[in-house]
């Protein structure tokens, strides 16, 4: 199976890009049009895509990245249930806004754990973007949290991740990957759009 993934699937612009690239992008774009809809769906495609990605990046040595994946499966499954059933008396989880104390707490937790990721990548391994790899790691990280809890600003979040994969992944040779992550900072923008215009439109409920 691992070796069908890593075979190509098609060559665009002269590269070759594999079955897990491929359907990586299929699955990538479909989750976060469901995350923009608030669809719960969005979870279980979101954990298939990021296992995909996990294949896609450990073989190009974004090892970060790689891991990350991992921990996107774990979030997944928290998400998943957070949407269901982490509302008030257990119901579906309503958009709200990030506290002041929820954004100093990230803050600080994503300073320490992107200068700590990119010590690690630098000496530990043989990634040539260390920082940038430990960066984008700690911003999805901090984003997937943030919207498996529904926070509006999470969307801000993601924007700034993908402004930097975007060359990042072109600079590595993921030429259709890149593609990805510039319809997800299109995506992005529409969801921070759509939640935001949910969010107005029930004031009191936001704020309670």
């Amino acid at each position: 199976m691992l070796e069908w993934l890593l075979s190509p699937a098609l060559t665009l612009a002269g590269t070759p890009l594999t079955f897990a690239e491929l359907l990586g992008f299929l699955t990538g774009v479909v989750n976060v049009w469901l995350l923009v809809r608030q669809d719960p769906v969005n979870w279980p495609v979101g954990i298939a895509n990021v296992l995909l990605l996990l294949v896609v990046f450990w073989h190009v040595g974004l090892y970060a990245d790689a891991g990350l994946q991992i921990v996107y499966v774990a979030l997944g499954f928290y998400g998943w249930w957070q949407w269901l059933f982490g509302g008030e008396h257990r119901s579906r989880l309503l958009v709200s806004r990030t506290t002041g104390t929820e954004w100093v707490a990230l803050g600080v937790v994503g300073i320490v754990a992107t200068v700590g990721l990119w010590l690690l990548l630098d000496r530990a391994t043989d990634s040539t973007v260390p920082l940038p790899d430990a960066l984008t790691t700690v911003l999805s990280l901090v984003a997937t949290y943030g919207q498996s809890r529904k926070k509006v600003e999470s969307w801000w979040i993601w924007i700034t991740a993908d402004l930097i994969y975007i060359p990042l992944y072109l600079y590595k040779g993921l030429w259709l990957t890149s593609v990805l992550y510039v319809v997800f900072l299109g995506l992005c923008v529409a969801g921070l759009r759509a939640w935001r215009l949910d969010l107005a439109g029930r004031p009191a409920l936001a704020v309670a």
